[in-house]
């Protein structure tokens, strides 16, 4: 016989609640960007009232904030150290982005607080990227490696252009290791600048 499922407290069903309207959140937000997705959309996902979700949220604006909230990725070591961790963490979103991610890249082009979001967590990570580059340029370089990343995702998940839409994780880092190595370890280019003419 079947033991009978236990009856959860209130306190659980609201966090059941809550977390399925933000999932449902999450997945509209990263589908339709912020401005397409409204409340009632994500109440018609989840199976509920709008009102429910303006009580346990208020404004679409603190729902967005809840749905969008992003890990801050922790980057330690060298150059060669920081092109492991960079291309790992690469490998694992090719694999499969989490919808947060995804909610706040659609959604940061048109709206201040995606935008905000993901400057919030990008600029710790980039400056740690920074600081294990041991070149002059050190700020250029760890910006172009940020650039290559999100650039990647964005082409892979949102503008599904060509091949990066449906090609392998592993194909895609190992294409990209020695540009990787070039620009977190590489000694800086003799200068192009030609000197001033004498006459």
């Amino acid at each position: 016989m079947t033991e009978p499922s236990p009856r959860l407290t209130r306190a659980e069903q609201r966090r059941q609640t809550e977390e399925s309207i933000l999932a449902a959140a999450r997945q509209l937000f990263a589908e339709l960007g912020y401005e397409r997705t409204t409340i009632r959309a994500v109440a018609r996902t989840v199976g509920v009232d709008a009102g429910l979700v303006m009580h346990y949220f208020g404004t679409k604006d603190n729902l967005f904030s809840r749905a969008a909230e992003l890990p801050a990725a922790e980057l330690s070591g060298g150059g060669e150290e920081i092109v492991d961790v960079l291309l790992a963490s690469l490998a694992s979103r090719l694999d499969g982005e989490p919808v947060a991610s995804l909610a706040v890249l659609r959604s940061m082009l048109t709206n201040t607080d995606a935008a905000e979001r993901y400057r919030a967590a990008a600029e710790p990570q980039l400056s740690q990227i920074t600081t294990a580059i041991p070149t002059e340029d050190a700020e250029l370089r760890a910006s172009l490696l940020s650039a290559i990343v999100h650039g990647v995702i964005i082409e892979r998940y949102l503008l599904r252009l060509g091949r990066l839409a449906d090609a392998s994780p592993d194909q895609i880092i190992e294409l990209l290791r020695p540009c990787f190595q070039t620009l977190a370890t590489a000694d800086m280019p003799p200068s192009t600048v030609r000197p001033a003419s004498a006459d």
